[in-house]
């Protein structure tokens, strides 16, 4: 019986995984001379190859926290009052300050904003 030799096996592509944390925000900003108050469905979306030593993308108690206490001042407040231009600078400032809540190998990978019209505005990391 003749064998074939020996080939080593082509080493599989890493997969990446995604993991998303969603809540509701109300805020008012400016926009071209006249107030606009909106609600938006801010999500977080975190993404790493393969999956920690307990199958998860990162800890999610941790990310959604830290999403809750980001989002917390700013429920029902004016943007401009905080120092935000507007929901793109929203997004960029929750896109700072959760990025280290997905700690290496993950990283946030975007922060987006979803009004109730089905709009969405996001940023990536």
């Amino acid at each position: 019986m003749a064998t074939a030799p020996h080939v080593p096996l082509a080493r599989a592509s890493t997969l990446l995984f995604e993991s998303a944390v969603t809540r509701p925000l109300s805020v008012v900003f400016r926009s071209g001379g006249r107030w606009e108050g909106h609600d938006y469905l801010v999500e977080v979306v975190a993404t790493r190859e393969g999956l920690d030593s307990f199958d998860v993308v990162v800890d999610f108690r941790d990310l959604e926290a830290a999403l809750d206490r980001s989002l917390a001042p700013l429920q029902g407040q004016l943007l401009s009052d905080l120092g935000l231009d507007g929901p793109l600078a929203l997004a960029q400032r929750l896109l700072a300050e959760l990025a280290p809540f997905a700690p290496g190998p993950a990283r946030l990978k975007e922060v987006a904003l979803t009004d109730g019209q089905g709009r969405r505005l996001a940023v990536f990391g």
